[in-house]
């Protein structure tokens, strides 16, 4: 243990006297990997790093590949091809394969996997077998602390909230303090309101440990809340990786631009480097004149007014949505609903002609074949 301290990184909110439970800070890396099931292809040349210490996301609709990449991490399967590398070390590979409980990895499940049958310190205590019984009965009470939850050791699971659930399936996956921190869907059996609050604790505790962590979700939205960056699959390929920032404001395809956000689309020409859509003309960027492209609107781009607009429309529908609002709009020119949000209360009720203005800096451009 001694030969490691040095490379632990302990944050300003963990107690080194206690055993803070801190890890060490591991690149975990994934080269050129391939996969596939009964000859479907699954994964197609994945080439990805997670930092020391970095919360990376894997995202993606249903199907496109970021479950098997992280059961692939975990050791729950080989690859076909490729290799996989924990700190420089290689635990998957043409001529290797080190079994799940030798990789230093720790995995939280979507359903997280407690057992009935034991306390809520015994799970946590599980996967801590090759302590002591006096080590490893420190290092689960320290785990607990940890998530708040130390006063419901001895209760059994079923007696927990799907929160309080979540947490110690948390707790049980960093107790054995691994360098790589795997979970698949963690927050998707929670509701709503739940889901923020269990969310945000965990990314303070992923920050105190300060475990590499992979995670596994097909919501854009929590990808930008708890990553550093965001790994965007489809169809067992990387389409883009970046921070949200980047994925958001420079998406390199239509597909990853529609991902973080609702959008209008409309195809057109390339022409005198503009492009006719419904909502005016908007200049094509790089792309080459006389090309089709793709023009997406995001929903808050377009500003609906009383007059004073550049484009007349009619109300279609207008859902009230708490801070926003959200409308269907019907513009000449076009059987395309356009849609759009803002802010609520700016316009009054009851009315049903309006203008339409765009931000023709938000707007985006893709050329398509």
């Amino acid at each position: 243990m001694s030969s490691t301290r040095s490379s632990i990184q302990v944050s300003a909110g963990a107690d080194p006297q206690r055993g803070a439970g801190v890890s060490v800070a591991a690149k975990f890396a994934f080269e050129d990997i391939r996969h596939d099931y009964h000859g479907q292809s699954t994964l197609d040349g994945i080439t990805l790093t997670a930092e020391p210490g970095e919360v990376l996301c894997l995202l993606g609709p249903s199907g496109s590949g970021k479950t098997t990449l992280l059961r692939l991490a975990a050791g729950l399967e080989a690859p076909k091809q490729g290799r996989i590398l924990n700190d420089g070390r290689e635990i998957s590979g043409p001529d290797i394969f080190v079994p799940p409980e030798r990789r230093g990895v720790g995995l939280m499940f979507q359903d997280f996997a407690l057992f009935p049958h034991m306390t809520v310190f015994e799970n946590v205590r599980f996967g801590l077998s090759a302590l002591s019984e006096e080590a490893s009965r420190k290092e689960a009470k320290t785990a607990l602390e940890r998530v708040g939850l130390l006063h419901y050791a001895q209760q059994y699971p079923h007696a927990l909230s799907g929160g309080e659930q979540q947490r110690v399936a948390l707790a049980r996956a960093l107790a054995p303090r691994p360098s790589v921190l795997l979970m698949d869907e963690p927050f998707s059996g929670l509701d709503s309101r739940l889901r923020d609050t269990v969310r945000d604790e965990t990314l303070a505790i992923l920050r105190e440990t300060r475990a590499t962590s992979l995670v596994v979700t097909h919501d854009a939205e929590e990808a930008m809340r708890l990553a550093d960056r965001i790994a965007l699959l489809k169809d067992g390929r990387l389409v883009q990786l970046g921070t949200a920032e980047e994925l958001y404001y420079r998406p390199k395809n239509l597909f990853v631009a529609a991902f973080f956000s609702e959008l209008n689309i409309f195809d057109g020409v390339v022409n005198s480097g503009k492009v006719e859509t419904p909502l005016g003309r908007f200049a094509a960027g790089s792309a080459v004149e006389g090309s089709h492209c793709a023009v997406a609107i995001r929903l808050p781009s377009i500003t609906v007014m009383e007059s004073g607009g550049d484009i007349p429309a009619r109300i279609v529908f207008r859902r009230f949505l708490g801070v926003v609002e959200h409308f269907g709009l019907a513009i000449p020119g076009t059987g395309q609903l356009i849609q759009a949000r803002m802010k609520a209360g700016i316009l009054k009720s009851g009315l049903r002609d309006v203008t339409l203005c765009v931000n023709e800096h938000e707007v985006l451009m893709f050329e398509t074949v």
